[in-house]
């Protein structure tokens, strides 16, 4: 273990796009789990992987806003695609969204069968590459994800299916391209599962998970030389583990209260 290896530069950004990440995810995972449709991020987020590659494939520059604008519209488009899916075969939904998911997986594989350094570019969609996240990218991030919290928190009522769908859809298409797929999906489920016993203060529990999980797994990933993605992922899943099992009884909500 080697703590001087430690870069607070590298660092810093890398936590600062996990705190962002986490506190736009947090919400929103806890609806995801109360609509029973836990795998909606994954094919969301495989979807705008999708634009991200096909605008590469047509040849716009990786980090343009004609890629930002792909990585959006496909988004959205299987945003609405869930939504009127969710209207006319509810009974199905979970198994509609594992087949999107799929179909937007080998897509991605597709997209990538004749470039050189495609198992590279799937490796980075999936795992991400959160130490080399640009500060300047979080300055806008920052921006989009307060409009999208304050939409969220003040018209959650308002938004129906549909406008949940599309705030959905904006944040997992920015964030895949910060921490990549595995941590979207880690970050909005993880911490909402580990405290939906909780009878008060669970968002601000979740939170807690979530930005203790990106603090630790960048630490043990840059001592150790470990991919940061899965060691987040995995410092997630054990302080999850940790406060589901140690939640105090007072914070408890009975079971027939649970949602």
């Amino acid at each position: 273990m080697s703590l001087s290896a430690i870069d607070l530069s590298i660092l810093l950004p890398a936590f600062a796009a996990g705190l962002l990440v986490t506190a736009t995810h947090v919400p929103l995972g806890t609806q995801v789990l109360a609509r029973g449709i836990v795998f909606i991020d994954l094919a969301i987020a495989q979807i705008a992987g999708c634009g991200v590659l096909l605008a590469d494939r047509v040849g716009f520059e990786p980090e343009g806003i004609a890629v930002q604008a792909a990585a959006l519209l496909a988004a959205l488009g299987g945003a609405l695609l869930l939504t009127w899916t969710e209207r006319v075969w509810p009974d199905v939904q979970e198994a509609v969204i594992g087949v999107t998911f799929v179909l937007a997986a080998t897509g991605s594989v597709l997209l990538l069968s004749s470039n050189v350094h495609g198992s590279e570019h799937l490796r980075d969609l999936l795992v991400g590459q959160i130490l080399w996240v640009q500060p300047r990218w979080l300055a806008w991030t920052a921006a989009i994800y307060a409009a999208l919290l304050a939409l969220w928190f003040g018209l959650r009522d308002r938004l129906g299916r549909i406008g949940f769908y599309v705030v959905f859809a904006l944040a997992v298409t920015i964030s895949v391209q910060l921490v990549g797929v595995y941590l979207v999906f880690a970050t909005l489920i993880v911490p909402p599962l580990a405290t939906r016993r909780m009878a008060r203060g669970r968002l601000a529990a979740a939170w807690a998970i979530g930005v203790a999980g990106y603090a630790v797994g960048l630490v043990i990933s840059t001592a150790f030389d470990l991919p940061t993605g899965p060691a987040i992922v995995w410092a997630l899943v054990a302080l999850a583990g940790g406060w589901y099992a140690l939640t105090p009884s007072a914070l408890v909500q009975p079971s027939g209260a649970r949602a």
